[in-house]
């Protein structure tokens, strides 16, 4: 049975930054009674409490930060990189050992965002790119999906469970 690695937020759990939950009802609940879902907060493992400073990847973009180009911040220039670097790395090593090739992951989020995150000038204002472990979960072959893409998240289930 294939594993599925999910924010945890998305799962109710209160991780958030402002200690809050992103809870998502339904197919999420469903893979988690099937004993699918390995639960985790990257910015949580790499370190960081709840609750907390919001943060942004001040960068062109999450690849940037991995190659050391760039970093994440605090919105009082605190430099909190090693613990978003080091959630990312947890949440790969979590994929190798569960042999993940799925992800979902809490979209706008600058470690899980999947396509769009903060502007990193604490704005509120959105951006096309990535959280940094979404990049590096990417950069390895897994599919990383958002809450809004589970009907896309299901479909590359079953491929992957029909090989």
């Amino acid at each position: 049975m294939q594993k599925i690695l999910v924010s945890a937020c998305l799962l109710g759990e209160k991780v958030r930054y402002d200690g809050g939950d992103s809870a998502v009802q339904g197919l999420l609940d469903t893979w988690n009674k099937q004993g699918r879902i390995i639960s985790l907060c990257p910015e949580v493992a790499g370190g960081l409490c709840v609750p907390r400073e919001p943060a942004e990847i001040v960068a062109i973009d999450a690849n940037n930060v991995l190659r050391g180009m760039g970093r994440v911040q605090k919105r009082d220039g605190g430099d909190v990189t090693d613990a978003f670097l080091d959630g990312a790395e947890r949440a790969l090593a979590q994929c190798w050992e569960h042999k993940i090739k799925i992800a979902i992951l809490k979209e706008g989020s600058p470690s899980c965002g999947s396509s769009r995150i903060n502007d990193g000038k604490f704005s509120g204002n959105k951006i096309s790119g990535q959280g940094i472990t979404t990049a590096l979960l990417t950069g390895h072959g897994i599919s990383v999906f958002s809450e809004d893409q589970l009907d896309d998240a299901a479909r590359r289930l079953a491929e992957l469970e029909s090989k």
